[in-house]
């Protein structure tokens, strides 16, 4: 795997890991068993199905610790997020037997397999075991993971936006912008399209932006859903889609409407920009030699999420979390490999190792944030009690509603009137949501 690559795998995709799967002996058959499988003996593994992703790669390497813990054995396949949602309905739909332990991504695909009767309910699990201390999860991560009422999955990798900027630009540029309005004044100061030099990079792809957009709509006081009803025609969602088309299509580089993280970061890493908002998660790449220049290398600021007019509102998001598939026939030690796994032990430990987690007690640990430049710790912490705990609607259709939410996105980046735009989007996304709450019910 290329630095760049495995730096990248940090993110809550896992499109740039390694294809293939990996087991604790080798590769693991994948093929799906029915629930007349038999009933499991002493000899038959946990079998546990995760993206390839570091923090499951340090939590492989410990795998011997909870195997003496339960007596069994593990068996751990790991997939790049695409590999794993194929795997999870060929498996799922078949009621298959033969995964327990499911890592999922609780704001992209959980309400479905919820929808679907597919996830173990771990309410009763959670709010018996005190040892365990549900209430010592981060709150809106913990949010995340409900869904119709009950805890369908336990966060254990968390991600929020920050605020990446050059110190030796923003001095000059007064300072570290705390407003979205000082981002904008300090952008267009900086910017100099003409000689490639870029006020403000971020994401600008038409569904993947907006997740990273969702703060600044939060931050303008909007939400793409309000009261049940869309949110994106409202005053406050216009203003979020003028700021960011503004922010990035006038002061960022040229199509910015195809950027996705993977064009936008090497943008800033190569000394390009003044500012890049993106997951903190992302942070290595702009100390590593691999990716980013020694300018940026030495220079690199992180800052909290900048105050819109309703204040700073970033998300704190759970990117990745674990669940028990509904047909295990495992689910009491599925159940112990998550006690163990978002443990308080291994959660500080895993911190400790730069992977961020979703317990309270283990941001508030000085020890746990070693691993992360000062600056970024604090940032993480600050924008972690700011945080909502979802950056994309809660709906069964995700892809599609990312998609009719980005419309108008795209027309302000490219710098064409948004309000007729956004009435068409808020029109389709009124209806859209009638449509996915029917599903939903049925």
């Amino acid at each position: 795997m290329s630095t760049r690559s495995r730096l990248l795998s940090r993110r809550s995709f896992g499109r740039l890991a390694v294809a293939g799967a990996a087991g604790m002996g080798g590769t693991m058959a994948l093929g799906a068993c029915g629930p007349g499988g038999g009933k499991p003996t002493s000899g038959t593994p946990l079998r546990i199905m995760a993206i390839n992703h570091v923090w499951s790669q340090a939590v492989r390497k410990r795998l011997g610790e909870f195997e003496e813990l339960v007596g069994r054995k593990v068996s751990m396949t790991l997939l790049t997020a695409d590999q794993l949602a194929s795997s999870y309905n060929v498996k799922l739909n078949a009621s298959g037997t033969d995964v327990d332990v499911m890592m999922v991504r609780a704001l992209q695909e959980q309400l479905l397999f919820a929808h679907n009767d597919w996830l173990v309910d771990l309410t009763d699990r959670v709010e018996a075991d005190g040892d365990f201390a549900w209430d010592d999860f981060q709150e809106a991560p913990r949010e995340a993971s409900v869904s119709a009422g009950k805890v369908l999955s336990v966060p254990v990798v968390t991600e929020r936006p920050v605020l990446y900027y050059r110190k030796d630009l923003a001095d000059g540029l007064g300072g570290v912008p705390r407003t979205l309005e000082a981002l904008m004044s300090a952008s267009m100061e900086a910017a100099d399209r003409d000689r490639g030099r870029f006020g403000f990079v971020g994401r600008g792809q038409r569904s993947g932006a907006v997740s990273q957009w969702s703060s600044f709509l939060y931050s303008h006081g909007g939400d793409f859903v309000v009261d049940g009803a869309s949110g994106i025609g409202s005053r406050e969602a216009i203003a979020a889609y003028e700021y960011y088309g503004q922010l990035l299509g006038r002061t960022g580089p040229p199509g910015a409407t195809n950027m996705s993280l993977e064009q936008a970061m090497p943008i800033f890493a190569q000394g390009k920009a003044a500012f890049y908002v993106d997951a903190d998660a992302i942070y290595s790449s702009f100390l590593d030699p691999e990716v980013a220049t020694e300018q940026v290398r030495e220079t690199v600021g992180f800052a909290p999420f900048p105050a819109g007019s309703d204040g700073a509102r970033p998300h704190n998001i759970p990117s990745w979390s674990l669940g028990i598939n509904k047909f295990s026939l495992l689910r009491d030690d599925a159940w112990q490999f998550i006690r163990w796994a978002a443990g308080v032990t291994q959660s500080r430990q895993l911190q400790a190792e730069g992977i961020p987690g979703a317990r309270t007690s283990v941001w508030e640990d000085p020890e746990t944030l070693k691993a992360f430049p000062a600056e970024l710790a604090q940032a993480m912490q600050v924008n972690a009690r700011r945080g909502i705990g979802y950056d994309r609607p809660r709906v069964l259709q995700v892809g599609r509603a990312r998609d009719i939410i980005g419309r108008p996105l795209v027309a302000a980046i490219l710098g064409e009137s948004v309000r007729p735009v956004a009435r068409d989007a808020h029109a389709e996304f009124a209806d859209f949501l009638v449509r996915d709450n029917r599903h939903q019910e049925s």
